[in-house]
């Protein structure tokens, strides 16, 4: 799908290649060091700067780390099926985790990690305005509906997925829509048809 030209993409990049130059010199980070031992990227983001569809995940693993992209691999790959299912490509949306650097052994987030953290993706979510935010996973859904303040804070990811919530950004209102993570559907198969289900409410945000 060709989302045409958009005056606000070149401003939208800077913005975003600044805050990117800003992740990788992070020293500060506790994941830094780990970064540089293993010779590790960030992962800040990919996909359509002018993105009415943002697509937020909990943190990078080994495969992004290694290739600096978020979601490749097989739960990457399986995401590329969920977005064709609406007539998407990952070039029309924009990826991005809540942590932008991989903890050790794929570990949870820590509070001071996420703390350093999030000014980033506040700063994404703002400089993209997206229309509606899919969180994958129930990391990535607690961590927005705490952003926001939403009224569904506290409720189970099995009673929220493939919901519209009501959100209030920055920039105005937003739409919100919990999903699992690609990753479930690699080991549960019952999971593969509801993710896909759950994509279906996002065809209304396709231009």
């Amino acid at each position: 799908m060709d989302s045409g030209t958009n005056p606000s993409d070149s401003t939208n990049e800077a913005q975003l290649r600044q805050l990117g130059d800003e992740v990788r010199n992070l020293q500060v980070s506790p994941l830094f060091a780990y970064r540089q031992q293993h010779k590790y990227r960030p992962v800040i983001g990919d996909g359509n700067v002018n993105a009415q569809i943002m697509i937020i995940g909990e943190a990078p693993g080994e495969q992004e780390a290694k290739q600096g992209r978020p979601f490749v691999g097989a739960s990457g790959r399986f995401l590329d099926q969920l977005l064709a299912s609406i007539g998407m490509q990952r070039a029309d949306v924009y990826l991005t985790n809540v942590v932008k650097d991989r903890p050790p052994e794929n570990r949870d987030p820590t509070v001071e990690e996420i703390r350093l953290y999030t000014p980033f993706l506040v700063r994404q979510i703002e400089i993209i305005q997206p229309q509606v935010i899919g969180t994958l996973g129930r990391f990535a859904m607690d961590f927005i509906l705490k952003l926001f303040d939403m009224a569904e804070q506290g409720q189970k990811i099995g009673a929220l997925h493939g919901k519209l919530l009501h959100a209030q950004a920055a920039y105005g209102p937003a739409m919100v829509t919990p999903l699992y993570h690609p990753a479930v559907a690699l080991y549960t198969n019952a999971r593969r048809q509801t993710l896909f289900d759950d994509f279906q409410i996002l065809k209304q945000f396709v231009e």
